[in-house]
């Protein structure tokens, strides 16, 4: 029979002081402050030390309890969080307690950074968030895969982390709901026109498919599987990327497609005299991951061809044509799916949002047709520029 009852305030409070991580006399403050889909977050805080406590709610809160959703994942982001902070101990926040049976994980706080969505909303600049993330990026996924491990350690590490209803959230919602006139699709309607066109381009829908097969049954690297510009808190000296519920073993150009994805949308609400420092992070989180995987490819690499001449490179560039492709679903998804940006949904003129909107509908679907026909971030950032002209 299951332990698992929904925390309050006063019993997340209650629990921290049981563990000992706040001590039983101290004096604290506490408020829940997820604004997720899919969880409680509690911030404590004592008089030397404060907290987060995360609890998975059995239900998507975005919908309510007739979308009912497994608590095995608090389970696989907390193992996430501890396995991408072996790797990138810099770039992970600290676990200090996890309870399966409950779906609770207290960790760090990190309420002294930023959502780097906010902060860029708001006109913020991180100059380190794209060579942070970039080689986390590349650490985590080199670490995980067969290069590093070996085939056989790292199957046993993948059938650890299955996933299939969050990754059947994505399936959806990614890779198949925007593409067809799905219950869960939110648009304006003045984008109508717009999304029907999409509808009806069959080119579009195979280059689609072709992608979410890609995504079903490649099994390179640990993903974060959700790593978007919500999913890191950020200060222009500090980066960590949080919230990993979405883990599993996916396409090596999943997670950085998302990040560049989320980048390129910031781009579209900006005025054109301010677009310069995310075209710049695009280009960098790129030529970052490269190198950083490049380096641990010299030195940790068990595969009998890693010295064949022409297979990394072979495979950087496989990497950046999946990236491409997965880019350009996400900034679809992401105008008309059910789940949005508040880079372009904040935009407050009708005009300027619903322009911001057609672009990122129509860059998309540019770079999921056309994926084949770039090579590197600066012609990623080139199209941008030329579109927005």
């Amino acid at each position: 029979m299951s332990s698992y009852e929904p925390l309050t305030i006063d019993s997340a409070v209650a629990l921290v002081k049981k563990l000992g991580l706040l001590a039983e006399t101290d004096t604290v403050s506490a408020n829940e402050i997820g604004d997720g889909n899919l969880n409680y977050v509690f911030h404590i805080k004592g008089t030397e030390k404060s907290l987060i406590v995360k609890q998975a709610l059995p239900y998507a809160k975005v919908v309510g309890e007739s979308w009912p959703l497994t608590l095995e994942r608090a389970d696989i982001e907390n193992r996430a969080l501890r396995l991408q902070g072996t790797f990138a101990p810099d770039y992970a926040p600290k676990v200090y307690y996890s309870d399966k049976d409950l779906a609770i994980t207290i960790m760090e706080d990190l309420s002294h950074l930023t959502i780097a969505r906010t902060g860029l909303i708001h006109g913020e600049d991180y100059p380190l968030i794209a060579r942070h993330t970039g080689e986390f990026i590349a650490r985590t996924l080199y670490g995980t895969s067969d290069f590093a491990l070996g085939p056989q350690e790292k199957k046993k590490l993948q059938h650890t982390f299955s996933n299939p209803e969050l990754c059947d959230i994505t399936e959806g919602l990614v890779f198949t709901d925007p593409f067809f006139n799905a219950e869960t699709n939110d648009f304006e309607e003045s984008l109508r026109a717009d999304v029907e066109k999409l509808w009806q381009d069959d080119e579009l829908k195979l280059h689609a498919a072709q992608l979410k097969r890609l995504f079903l049954t490649a099994g390179d690297a640990l993903l974060h599987g959700d790593l978007h510009t919500g999913s890191i808190f950020a200060s222009p000296a500090e980066t960590k990327i949080i919230d990993p519920e979405f883990a599993f073993y996916g396409p090596f150009g999943f997670d950085i497609a998302h990040f560049t994805a989320n980048l390129f949308m910031n781009v579209l609400s900006r005025e054109e005299g301010r677009r310069e420092p995310l075209y710049e992070h695009i280009v960098t989180v790129w030529d970052v991951f490269n190198r950083e995987f490049s380096r641990l490819w010299n030195e940790q690499n068990t595969e009998a061809f890693a010295k064949t001449e022409g297979y990394l490179e072979w495979l950087l560039a496989d990497i950046f044509e999946q990236a491409a492709g997965f880019m350009g679903l996400e900034m679809i998804r992401r105008t008309i799916g059910l789940a949005h940006v508040k880079d372009l949904d904040g935009i407050v003129d009708d005009q300027q949002r619903l322009q911001a909107k057609r672009h990122s509908l129509s860059l998309g679907a540019h770079f999921v047709k056309e994926r084949a026909s770039y090579s590197s971030a600066d012609q990623l950032v080139a199209a941008v520029k030329e579109a927005l002209q």
